[in-house]
């Protein structure tokens, strides 16, 4: 008899019509599911197989615009969802009121439409503490679950964007490592690390499984992207990098099984019901008994020829778009043509912010790497970046490869071509008459939250832009940073730190920025989380730490602030 191994996880929810939604599941064995609403709408899908694992997207339809609905899952007769003795309450599906002429904020519109609030966060190490004592301190994502769900009445967000590190395939913990070795010898490479696909679903497990997690990814919607440590930390640093790599015997297997494994768990559910029906590794995938080397092909041609594949996509919410861009797999490692992005990666990205930025009060970019980073990191990334290249001989491009890997320099300032492009597609999707409120770009990886707003000069080809652009960085949900790392994140913010960067790119030959920018918040440490609250064009920020209490752990406002100014 089939049964719910992980999920329900509600993916995607129309913002056009407010009468569609996706729901992800993995069940125990070959089965149809089907989730029913208490507003009648409904949708059932047979699983797909991939490697003795089943699962299903369920495209829900008849979703009554502008209300919130609970839902039941079913396999056959049976309710597997929500289970009989929960204490959570019902998962529900909420949808935003139809677009009209009222959800705009253009001209003749007759107002807003209702606050949209985007809440997003990266780098969660799932793993519950054997003993009862985190080191890592409390789980932010597990504190805003427990808050939700004991105030059904709270604000909850929109949607949550997971940007990056969702799963640690490097850093196993004790449990997980007890299942590996039940397979194989931990002697052997790659270890203690997963090796195959089947060793993925033991971190998605882990990672998904806490009861209060499961609630709330089955509540509010989620986007996702991946970043180093759901394949292996530092994924694509540099070419020498992956010359290395691909030369284990372990590695072709792990690239493979984490892509395949990233597009089952996070990506399918990134996509919109039209995009999933046009999308022929779906269908093929679908079509047959057992989807398994249909998905290892496209996997294994997709690290061949990333440019072949794009995990980057777009969502609409009402006035405000948002990107979510992969800066990890589109990568061009070859020194001397190094890129973040891809020729057609990057087409995209700028084609899509470009097409109409007039359309939207605000544009969200998702970049789990930072695009500005404390002075002294940008500079020594370019600098590296430069001595790599070669610019002050192969002696200099050697000792560069080591401290590269070493300081793990491989941010956006390490790519100082993609640096500017990325630079110039912010200042012009910013600039016009009709420009949107604020250009955003959200990002995590560094472990620690800060915002900081760039300056164009005057001098600039084309002006600086009429948007207010920002980078909002915020990490971990639940992991943590060395107190040395601390100090040097804010010395990288100083004066003097500022004076050594601008040494270092003399040092390196290479170029300025050409922008400068200032940080005017943070940095601030801790299990955390970021929410926007955009309501027509305007944008409030607020910052919320998990804390530790003596009953129980709390969710701690540490920044309120207003991005824009009230209209």
């Amino acid at each position: 008899m089939a049964g719910l191994r992980l999920g329900p996880l509600l993916r995607y929810v129309d913002h056009e019509s407010g009468s569609t939604a996706t729901v992800w599941v993995e069940a125990s064995r070959p089965c149809t599911v089907e989730v029913r609403c208490a507003d009648g709408a409904s949708g059932a899908s047979p699983t797909f197989a991939v490697a003795g694992h089943h699962y299903a997207l369920v495209v829900v339809e008849g979703l009554t615009p502008g209300t919130t609905t609970a839902y039941e899952v079913r396999i056959g007769s049976r309710r597997v969802w929500p289970p009989e003795d929960s204490r959570l309450p019902p998962s529900t599906i909420t949808t935003p009121a139809a677009a009209g002429p009222s959800a705009g904020s253009g001209p003749g519109e007759d107002g807003p439409a209702p606050a949209l609030r985007i809440a997003f966060g990266s780098c969660r190490w799932a793993a519950a503490p054997a003993d009862g004592h985190d080191p890592a301190g409390p789980d932010a994502l597990v504190t805003l679950a427990a808050r939700l769900a004991a105030d059904p009445a709270a604000e909850r967000p929109d949607v949550l964007l997971l940007l990056g590190d969702q799963v640690y395939a490097d850093e196993t913990s004790g449990a997980t490592r007890r299942r590996l070795a039940a397979r194989r010898d931990l002697r052997e490479p790659p270890g203690a690390e997963v090796a195959d696909y089947e060793e993925y679903t033991c971190l998605y497990d882990e990672s998904w499984r806490d009861p209060e997690v499961r609630w709330l990814l089955s509540t509010v919607p989620s986007c996702m992207i991946f970043d180093d440590h759901d394949v292996i930390d530092d994924w694509n640093t540099s070419a020498a990098w992956q010359e290395q790599i691909r030369a284990t015997p372990w590695w072709h297997e792990r690239i493979v099984s984490g892509l395949m494994s990233y597009w089952v768990y996070q990506h399918l559910g990134n996509l919109s019901p039209a995009e999933l029906a046009a999308d022929p590794l779906y269908a093929t995938v679908r079509a047959v008994p057992d989807g398994t080397e249909a998905l290892r092909r496209h996997a294994a041609g997709a690290d061949a020829d990333p440019a072949g594949t794009r995990w980057s996509y777009q969502r609409i919410f009402g006035r405000v778009q948002l990107l979510m861009v992969d800066t990890r797999a589109a990568r061009v490692l070859s020194e001397g043509r190094r890129a973040m992005l891809d020729d057609r990666e990057a087409a995209w990205l700028r084609d899509t912010v470009l097409a109409d930025p007039s359309a939207y009060d605000h544009i969200l970019i998702g970049s789990s790497l930072p695009w500005l980073l404390p002075p002294l990191a940008h500079d020594a990334e370019s600098w590296n970046a430069a001595l790599c290249g070669g610019s002050r001989g192969s002696r200099w491009a050697r000792f560069g490869e080591k401290v590269r890997r070493a300081a793990d320099l491989e941010h956006w300032a390490a790519f100082p071509d993609s640096f500017d492009r990325f630079t110039e597609l912010l200042r012009r999707a910013g600039s016009g008459p009709e420009a949107p409120a604020t250009v955003c770009v959200l990002s995590g990886d560094v472990h620690h939250a800060y915002i900081a707003e760039p300056r164009w000069p005057d001098t600039a080809p084309g002006g600086p832009p009429e948007s207010r652009v920002l980078q909002l960085t915020c990490s971990p949900l639940h992991n943590s940073v060395p107190r040395s790392l601390r100090w040097t994140f804010r010395f990288g913010w100083s004066g003097v730190g500022r004076s050594i960067g601008r040494l270092l790119i003399r040092h390196g030959r290479t170029q300025r920025p050409p922008v400068s920018w200032s940080r005017t918040g943070g940095p601030w440490f801790g299990n955390q989380l970021m929410t926007l609250t955009l309501h027509g064009r305007n944008s409030a920020l607020t910052l919320v730490q998990a804390k530790s209490t003596f009953r129980n752990n709390l969710l701690v406002k540490v920044l309120e602030r207003l991005l824009t100014k009230e209209s």
